[in-house]
């Protein structure tokens, strides 16, 4: 390993007349990158997921719509053993009445713009078929489109 060692009468020539190597790496622009990513996903990932526990059907899906805002998501939840049994409603992460969900959709719906009219239905797969067809005419009466949210199968 070579060395530079300074005389002290200033005689000492650089090879060349460069500049030596500098060998620190600045790692600042780095973190701060680092740091401004951490604090977009934790920001993120909270709105990307859902605190309602249901059961989604499988089954082949189409393609994802994109939306600027936040999504209007309607969960609904099976309580009983049979098919005529209640069920849990909830719009966004609150519950709902049955009976008030068509008059609060129609007051969302007027706050929101009309390219932003999609309701995303999450229905437990064991929720009745005419059970997921009242809340389907429900959102289309408020002005909604539904898009019904599945698992997709494996291999699709």
């Amino acid at each position: 390993m070579g060395m530079n060692v300074a005389t002290g009468g200033g005689g000492g020539r650089r090879r060349g007349g460069r500049r030596p190597v500098m060998a620190e790496i600045n790692v600042t622009p780095m973190v701060d990158v680092m740091l401004v990513l951490l604090i977009i996903f934790m920001v993120a990932a909270p709105l990307l997921t859902t605190s309602i526990d249901i059961d989604l059907p499988v089954a082949r899906g189409g393609n994802q719509i994109q939306s600027n805002s936040p999504p209007l998501t309607l969960s609904v939840k099976r309580t009983g053993g049979t098919c005529n049994s209640q069920v849990e409603l909830y719009l966004g992460d609150s519950p709902i009445a049955a009976s008030e969900l068509e008059a609060k959709m129609k007051a969302i719906r007027e706050t929101r713009s009309e390219t932003d009219n999609v309701v995303y239905l999450r229905g437990d797969k064991d929720v009745c078929y005419t059970d997921m067809m009242k809340l389907l005419g429900n959102i289309r009466t408020a002005g909604f489109k539904a898009n019904i949210v599945i698992v997709p199968e494996q291999g699709s």
